[in-house]
């Protein structure tokens, strides 16, 4: 392969070990070489300013400046894919967030002890992700203009019972997204009115984040959003979403969806599947879905779309240009199972039209 069309790396760890660990990594693989490596943020700029990387791997904890400083630095001047490596992600989720509010595109978990082992187990993930990363088209950071606080969660089930007395074909939303969705999610879920169909997603994240990143949404979004439990109610003005490591299916008793959160194997290399959540949906809510999928690398999804829309239910694809990456999307296209594309800021309104 011609070294030129490689995907660059500029890998940014204090520890030496760690370096020369993702050095082995990345060269080893056709696809990838490594542009240089950095000891820390202030190296790393000075790299940056005499070459540009395709992808930055980049550690949290660093002397001088620390990786969500930097990170900031970088989205807000010159925005370039960023897969976050780091121990500190997998005890401070908040961390985690952080990163992928400011633009981070993956995230990837290393222990304390065993590093040098967990990266060589994990080298297929870590290619994997700076493959997507290269794909992704981060946009600069601006600053993010919160809404007027929402009312209580008690005002809106005290609705959402009432209307399930009256209707026993309530629609429901099953929503999918992975690489960049985190972004995505928060624009879409934004744009719902507070008595919005009740809503079950899947994005893809490690476990012990989704309750941190369900708390963030809630706090900015007018409708209710948190981690789903197992039993959980889909409510009108809710949106649950899927715990990370743990697949999430929407189930429905008479005039009630529910969700059941379980584990099982890896499907479309992910737990939680999009794929599961979908063909859940397609058996148990048939026309009265409405689903959307999101911007994400693979095609997790694909096929439950496709399931959906034999089922009667209605479905829309994120458009390419507003994607981070088309990968999820296109591949239900691909596959026939969409029946509009839609740009990020229209889904919402289209998705509620589909439920009156």
């Amino acid at each position: 392969m011609n070294t030129e069309k490689r995907i660059r790396v500029l890998i940014v760890d204090d520890s030496s070990l760690v370096r020369q660990t993702l050095s082995g990594i990345i060269e080893a693989d056709p696809e990838l070489e490594v542009m240089g490596t950095a000891a820390d943020p202030f190296i790393a700029a000075e790299r940056i300013n005499r070459e540009i990387p395709d992808v930055i791997t980049l550690d949290v904890e660093m002397p001088r400046m620390d990786g969500i400083t930097f990170l900031q630095k970088i989205m807000s001047q010159r925005p370039i894919p960023v897969v976050i490596c780091s121990s500190l992600v997998e005890e401070g989720s908040d961390t985690a967030l952080r990163a992928l509010e400011y633009g981070a595109v993956e995230i990837i978990q290393k222990p304390r002890l065993g590093t040098r082992n967990f990266l060589e187990e994990s080298r297929i993930r870590i290619c994997d992700a700076i493959k997507a990363a290269a794909m992704a088209r981060p946009r600069r950071l601006v600053k993010v203009q919160k809404i007027q606080p929402k009312l209580s969660a008690d005002a809106v089930i005290a609705k959402s019972q009432s209307n399930a007395m009256i209707q026993t074909t309530e629609k429901v939303i099953v929503v999918g997204a992975s690489t960049g969705g985190t972004e995505a999610l928060r624009i879409f879920l934004e744009d719902l009115p507070q008595d919005a169909t009740g809503l079950v997603i899947v994005q893809h994240m490690p476990e012990h984040f989704t309750a941190s990143f369900a708390r963030r949404l809630d706090e900015i979004c007018r409708i209710t959003v948190k981690e789903a439990q197992d039993g959980d109610t889909v409510l009108r003005g809710r949106a649950l979403i899927a715990p990370g490591n743990m697949h999430t299916l929407l189930k429905r008793s008479g005039a009630r969806y529910y969700v059941e959160v379980r584990t099982g194997p890896l499907v479309c290399r992910h737990r939680p599947s999009v794929d599961v959540l979908f063909r859940s949906a397609a058996r148990y809510a048939g026309r009265n879905a409405v689903a959307a999928i999101m911007t994400g690398m693979g095609d997790d999804g694909a096929n439950g779309m496709l399931e959906l829309k034999e089922a009667g239910a209605y479905t829309i694809a994120q458009d390419e240009a507003t994607c981070v990456v088309f990968g999820m999307p296109q591949e239900a296209i691909k596959r026939g199972a969409v029946h509009k594309v839609l740009p990020l800021d229209e889904i919402a309104s289209a998705v509620l039209k589909q439920c009156v």
